[in-house]
């Protein structure tokens, strides 16, 4: 397979996974905020669910990643953390400062927020490993 069409493959594949709990997220998101509860607490709680239901699909699934769990598991945190300071800065500026209505700001973020987790998941957390750098598998 050519390295643009892996490319296209590990984005779909991620996009669906990321699509199917961003769905989930946000409708919970709103049900919470529309409940009373503020929306960074909200936006907090449901950025740590999507991290944990996440990570297993996508280093599987989307990316098929061979990398040691552990280290995947603490570089995939370390982004999910960047990702999360970059959408409460979103969240921060655009509703509390600039007035924005929190569901938009919100919205926009998820979708800004995806796109830069795809970019370090397939260049950092999920990179391809040199084989020599791999494992031995129980064939070897």
């Amino acid at each position: 397979m050519s390295e643009r069409m892996h490319w296209f493959s590990q984005f779909w594949r991620y996009a669906v996974v990321g699509l199917g709990s961003n769905a989930l997220l946000f409708c919970l998101y709103v049900v919470l905020t529309s409940a009373g509860l503020a929306p960074i607490p909200a936006m907090s709680l449901m950025y740590a669910l999507g991290v944990l239901q996440t990570f297993v699909f996508n280093r599987r699934w989307s990316f098929a990643s061979r990398a040691a769990a552990p280290r995947a598991f603490a570089r995939y945190v370390a982004a999910y953390a960047f990702g999360y300071a970059f959408n409460l800065a979103m969240l921060g500026l655009l509703h509390h400062y600039a007035g924005w209505p929190h569901q938009w700001v919100q919205g926009i973020a998820i979708l800004l927020t995806a796109i830069l987790l795809f970019l370090l998941q397939r260049h950092w957390v999920f990179r391809a490993e040199p084989a020599s750098a791999l494992p031995p598998t129980r064939e070897s």
